[in-house]
């Protein structure tokens, strides 16, 4: 059987835009039908599974002047799987997922399994009041407060930068 590539033809472009844009749109339409070639779920690939883990959860922080506030995604882990702790001056979040699914249908049956765990750390502001963090998860976000004391503020000064110019 002899496998035969029919390249696609080049239409006659009108004027030097379309000249200059023609390859690629050439290029655009097979990437896009690489993509849709490509299997939708692909679990060997996953960067995660070379890792050794699941990726590290999102994280977003935001400060006020009474405390420190850290937003975790954690969809789909149950809070009891989750370990929050202080070690030194960072705060260490690690956790792991476990994910089954079995469907079976007259014509097939499925089955995933998906385990990963993770390991986040954190450094700690010197005002942080380590002993008063508090935690409460739902709907799959962590939520931690973390109390400012006033006192221990750290001092910030600006720095002036001397420069020399050429001349």
């Amino acid at each position: 059987m002899t496998e035969t590539t029919t390249l696609p033809r080049a239409s006659k472009p009108r004027g030097i835009a379309q000249q200059f844009l023609e390859p690629f749109n050439l290029l655009r339409s097979e990437v896009d039908r690489m993509f849709d070639e490509f299997p939708a779920r692909w679990p060997a690939l996953h960067p995660a599974r070379f890792m050794g883990g699941m990726l590290p959860p999102a994280v977003e922080m935001t400060e006020t002047p009474q405390s420190y506030k850290i937003s975790i995604e954690v969809p789909g882990i149950d809070p009891e799987e989750i370990v929050l702790q202080v070690e030194g001056d960072r705060l260490v979040l690690k956790g792991e997922k476990r994910e089954e699914r079995d469907e079976e249908e007259e014509d097939y049956t499925l089955s995933e399994r998906s385990y990963g765990s993770f390991e986040r750390r954190m450094a700690l502001p010197q005002d942080a009041v380590l002993d008063d963090i508090a935690a409460k998860a739902k709907n799959g976000v962590l939520k931690i407060t973390i109390p400012r004391n006033q006192q221990a503020a750290p001092a910030r000064r600006r720095i002036a930068i001397q420069s020399t110019k050429k001349g």
